[in-house]
């Protein structure tokens, strides 16, 4: 790339000081995010593995004492159902993770792996036949990804037993994920619609059983699987995604802002040796259909109860602090926003997505004030060939 005018270098302000998180002695703020890019290759159905590919995709992101935190991952076969996306759950998979995660360690960086079931995202036919489950069998509304209708492939709801199952496969495939994949440590993805939030959002979760209703009894679910898997690998190397504005996959909670500051002081009391090192929350601007604009404006007005204070991350932040949970921010985060967001003391590390994808190099460019890459949406989740919008984004070079 040739040469161009300097853009603010950012390796003295607060995004390039190190920080420590659970046992990880990380040497600057900047993190990359767990982007669902459909490249593994497929090797049976329902069975992706993550190649050559991917380990250069992610090696060369890697950077000295900076934390990459993996594309979400099947815990188990047809976990998700999405073409070209792996899993832990077979030992083609743990060493296909095995190249990457060397690769990773070999720059000096660190990578979590983040562990997902999608619940009723997914439809039957991408689940080898198999019905999709969920809190309930209330359906999203549209399409599914292969093209089928949703309300004409409603989930089932889960028995107690299929939840306490589940829950021992997420922390045997989080053992996994460290032990034999070599990953640091994993991210529980309760966000974005998939299955554990599936049991937190009211109007998706109709359960009258210990797992729905109240507010603690949708947290159940997500708290059992938070506690397993801390037990599992240790709390230090545990970290969980949540998204309380979240209104993709048609979750749109009565009281966001009251229901995940509970939720957040329920993780900050768990027992020491259940509490995860950190939690990583999705910004309300952003949204997956939505610009930042239309987004706001439609939380507004959605969540205007009396009682619904302003919507942000920083109560949530702040009742997690006093447990000593880290907090990870993302969502729409740039070169101009992002060192305000560590100076105002509302986050700990800052995770980016889109800026990530098309800038390999990354952290140098922020660090020197190096103008970046653009990223080409049109090949976020697969292209034709595969390499294209994953490995061909140049390194910057000073000409």
């Amino acid at each position: 790339m040739a040469s161009s005018p300097s853009l603010t270098a950012l390796k003295d302000s607060p995004l390039f000081v190190p920080f420590r998180l659970g046992s990880m002695n990380l040497a600057h703020r900047v993190v990359q995010a767990p982007c669902t890019r459909m490249r593994s290759d497929i090797e049976s159905p329902g069975i992706a593995v993550p190649g050559p590919r991917v380990a250069k995709y992610y090696t060369d992101r890697a950077s000295a004492g900076g934390l990459q935190i993996s594309e979400a991952t099947d815990i188990c076969l047809y976990a998700s159902g999405y073409p070209k996306v792996p899993g832990v759950f077979t030992e083609s998979q743990l060493q296909g993770w095995r190249s990457v995660t060397d690769g990773v360690h070999a720059k000096g960086g660190f990578i979590f792996c983040q562990l997902w079931y999608t619940g009723r995202a997914s439809s039957p036919s991408m689940r080898g036949g198999k019905q999709p489950i969920s809190s309930g069998d209330i359906s999203m509304t549209g399409k599914y990804l292969d093209g089928t209708d949703c309300a004409e492939n409603p989930p089932r709801p889960m028995t107690s037993d299929e939840i306490h199952e589940l829950t021992e496969e997420w922390a045997a495939a989080a053992k996994r994920a460290v032990e034999i994949a070599g990953f640091d440590g994993v991210e529980i993805h309760g966000a974005n619609g998939y299955l554990l939030e599936q049991f937190l959002h009211d109007n998706v979760n109709h359960r009258t059983d210990e797992y729905g209703g109240s507010l603690e009894n949708r947290s159940r679910f997500l708290l059992e699987v938070v506690s397993a898997v801390s037990k599992a690998i240790g709390s230090e190397r545990t970290g969980l995604r949540l998204s309380p504005f979240n209104y993709f996959q048609d979750t749109r909670d009565s009281d966001p802002n009251g229901h995940w500051l509970a939720l957040c002081e329920k993780l900050a009391s768990l027992p020491l040796t259940e509490r995860p090192a950190y939690i990583h929350m999705v910004e309300p601007r952003f949204d997956e259909v939505l610009d930042e604009g239309q987004k706001l404006a439609t939380l507004a007005e959605y969540t205007s109860e009396p009682n619904t204070k302003q919507n942000s991350l920083t109560p949530f932040r702040n009742a997690l602090e006093l447990g000593g949970i880290k907090f990870l921010a993302c969502g729409n985060f740039n070169r101009d926003n992002a060192v305000g967001k560590l100076e105002t003391k509302q986050a700990d590390l800052i995770v980016f997505a889109r800026h990530f994808i098309a800038n390999p190099d990354l952290v140098d460019r922020l660090a020197n004030g190096w103008p970046l890459n653009p990223y080409d949406r049109t090949t976020f989740y697969g292209a034709d060939p595969l390499d294209k919008g994953y490995n061909d984004y140049p390194f910057y070079t000073q000409g």
